[in-house]
């Protein structure tokens, strides 16, 4: 079909009228494991923290530790902005197999760094492999899952990150038991984890079709329709109750959206929008990778936990974390995306506040420092979440994949990638008042982000991707 032309096309109510079935399923696990993948890396680094100071390892200050994971993060940007445009230029299919390969290809050339120099390159290639899932993976996620159920199997899938983070917990847990394996050796078969179960993914991925509303848009909705009434097959048709009403979307065909396009639609015709995907973004960042990044060296510089430990401390924060969508998901469709993003961003905030101060008051253990952290990170982990969910949702189909690059890439810069240096600095004064300063700095940005949605929020809970944001071609 030539670009330019007009149709009419029924894949986006045909894929939000479809029953829940084992294809879904299939989606779920094969792009889903990306965030399994970031949890188990983020995990490992933070977990490795301490053991990476050591002289028989790389030797490094905590400052560096710190540094480290800012360069994952650093990674993560350059990787989200160029893959980001790549899915939404020539497919998210074609990049499922390019992110996860950067990724095999960074997390195993850890496992052999020789000093600081060359263990922050290879984590800034691994963080470029994930920012690059980040952006094809969430818009294709969108583009397949019924829109009854988009926010909760979001939710779901973004708290699997924790699942990531339990395996690379239980993981170091093991290999960095000296009765299992020497230290210097332990710590590089750690890595082998993720290129493992990155082995595995790509196995999974080779099922998943290409996003027919991608396909509807460049011209090729034939291929789209075929891809639609396979997947009808395979479920069997619509459970009874289950099926909308089936209505089309008139398009003009496309080959790419021109970058004037681009900026104007959200520069301009979406600035609220992008405001709100920027606060989101950024608020969760330096909240969650302020206090996760340097979790291990809280516990051994303030609590004494001995670092071949901190594993089994990692592991009920990471329940914690898999718990909250799971539990708190289903409400992000039926109480609403509004009110559920304003109430677990601002409780978010107000609870890291109290915990820090009963931080600063001498008041907890290393055990209650991380029970309380795990009842915080229990509604902040379904808050994070919602913010992907947010800048997947509320962008049109053309660029959703770059914009969910930008709002990631751009929170992550300004809200993450500087908020493990400061606190890894703040943790090498030994003051639990500074400590306790920068943790009030994330309740107040938790806290904005609440307000933030309470003004300019996107009441988009079980409405067609379409009805939320036209797609820029649907102006005829």
């Amino acid at each position: 079909m030539a670009s330019g032309e007009t149709i009419e096309s029924y894949v986006p109510s045909r894929l939000d009228g479809l029953p829940w079935s084992r294809w879904h399923w299939l989606i779920v696990v094969a792009l889903g494991a990306t965030w399994i993948l970031d949890g188990l890396e983020v995990t490992l680094a933070g977990a490795l923290g301490g053991i990476l100071t050591r002289p028989d390892t790389l030797g490094l200050t905590a400052v560096e530790v710190g540094a480290s994971a800012t360069y994952y993060l650093i990674g993560a940007v350059i990787g989200a902005l160029l893959f980001g445009y790549a899915a939404d230029r020539f497919g998210r299919k074609k990049l499922f197999f390019i992110t996860v390969a950067v990724y095999l290809f960074g997390t195993a050339l850890s496992a052999f760094s020789w000093n600081f120099a060359s263990y922050a390159i290879f984590r800034a290639l691994t963080g470029a492999g994930i920012g690059g899932e980040y952006a094809a993976i969430n818009s294709a996620i969108d583009e397949l899952i019924p829109a009854r159920v988009r926010g909760r199997v979001d939710l779901m899938i973004n708290g699997s990150y924790w699942v990531g983070a339990a395996l690379g917990a239980i993981g170091t847990l093991i290999l960095l038991d000296p009765q299992r394996l020497p230290v210097w050796l332990g710590w590089r078969c750690a890595f082998g984890i993720g290129a493992t179960l990155g082995l595995v993914v790509i196995f999974f991925r080779q099922w998943i079709p290409e996003s027919p509303r991608w396909l509807m848009i460049h011209g090729r909705n034939f291929e789209a329709e075929k891809i639609v009434a396979e997947v009808e097959r395979l479920v069997d048709g619509a459970a009874p109750g289950v099926r909308t009403e089936i209505f089309p979307t008139r398009i003009r065909t496309r080959t790419h959206t021109p970058w004037r396009e681009i900026w104007n639609a959200i520069a301009h015709e979406h600035r609220q929008r992008s405001v709100l995907g920027f606060v989101l973004m950024l608020t969760q960042a330096f909240f969650y990778n302020a206090i996760f990044f340097t979790y291990a060296l809280v516990l051994m510089k303030f609590y004494g936990v001995p670092e071949q430990n901190v594993g089994g401390y990692l592991l009920p924060f990471a329940v914690g974390n898999v718990l909250g969508p799971i539990v708190l998901g289903h409400f992000f469709d039926t109480v609403g995306r509004k009110k559920m993003i304003a109430i677990t961003y601002g409780l978010s905030g107000f609870f890291l506040a109290l915990t820090g101060w009963l931080f600063y008051a001498g008041m907890l253990t290393a055990q209650t420092q991380t029970l309380a952290w795990s009842i915080i990170f229990f509604i902040a982990s379904a808050a994070a979440s919602s913010a992907y969910l947010t800048v997947s949702e509320i962008f049109p189909l053309e660029i959703r994949a770059l914009a969910i690059a930008i709002f990631y890439a751009l929170g992550t810069f300004t809200g993450g990638v500087g908020a493990p240096i400061l606190f890894g600095w703040l943790i090498g004064t030994g003051s639990s008042a500074a400590l306790f300063a920068g943790y009030l700095v994330g309740a107040i940005l938790m806290i904005l982000g609440a307000l933030t949605e309470v003004l300019i929020g996107v009441p988009a809970e079980r409405k067609s991707l379409e009805h939320v944001a036209a797609p820029l071609s649907s102006r005829l």
